[in-house]
């Protein structure tokens, strides 16, 4: 059984940083692609960003273009989001997710995450 652990997040001022962390355990994350979503409340989970198994490609919402970087480290298994200039419309609890598919790419669609972390709540105030 695959598990992801978030960390990193927090309250924060809008125009601030928050650096997210998501540990996988096992010995596969290097070869899936991984992925950040998030969900406010009320609404359905969304897409932010999204990163290959080998890092090389990446892929962002457009709201968070400029804003947010995801990267990882296939030697900690761990992959991170970067936010910085934060906005109140960023409120959300922020999940990270692996993909089903052996080396292949990011996702869009939610249903097609193999396994989910708990999530991490993202505050943002104006």
């Amino acid at each position: 059984q695959v598990q992801l652990v978030e960390s990193g997040g927090g309250l924060v001022q809008a125009g601030g940083s928050l650096l997210l962390s998501c540990g996988v355990s096992g010995d596969t994350f290097s070869n899936y692609a991984m992925d950040w979503f998030r969900q406010a409340p009320g609404k359905e989970r969304e897409f932010v960003a999204g990163i290959t198994w080998g890092g090389a490609l990446t892929s962002y919402r457009d709201s968070v273009k400029g804003r947010f970087t995801i990267s990882r480290d296939n030697a900690k298994n761990t992959v991170y989001l970067q936010m910085n200039n934060l906005k109140p419309e960023d409120t959300a609890v922020y999940y990270c997710a692996i993909a089903r598919t052996y080396r292949g790419s990011y996702f869009f669609d939610p249903k097609l995450a193999a396994y989910w972390g708990q999530g991490t709540q993202v505050s943002v105030s104006s």
